[in-house]
């Protein structure tokens, strides 16, 4: 009985000590990715569509959110997924509207996802 204490004990030590990850490690805050030092646009505007086939928050609208954050001439992209809706603050000049469809639409497997609804205004 003291020897399986002993195996579970050191079993339960090591996996502590294992799984702990540095704060350096720890994922970044979904913020991060829409904020980026860039010039500022000369022909801003701001899209807004609406996103079929996300099922979580926490995979889809941040995958699709961090994509559209990525580009060249995009400011500042959010995705809310309650509403289905994305909101990106772009460069008209460096992008169009057509380009933040197809972002969209080609993150996972290329099916998923289904953008409709875009209208873009200032």
């Amino acid at each position: 009985m003291k020897f399986s204490y002993s195996i579970l004990t050191l079993a339960l030590a090591s996996s502590l000590f294992l799984g702990c990850k540095d704060a350096a490690d720890a994922p970044k805050d979904t913020a991060d990715a829409t904020k980026k030092e860039i010039a500022a646009a000369k022909n801003p505007q701001t899209a807004t569509f609406h996103i079929e086939g996300m099922t979580c928050s926490m995979g889809c609208a941040k995958t699709i959110e961090e994509k559209l954050a990525e580009m060249d001439g995009v400011q500042n992209a959010k995705v809310d997924f309650d509403s289905k809706t994305a909101i990106v603050k772009f460069d008209l000049d460096k992008l169009k509207s057509e380009d933040l469809v197809v972002a969209a639409e080609s993150c996972a497997d290329g099916n998923t996802y289904k953008v409709s609804d875009v209208k873009v205004g200032n």
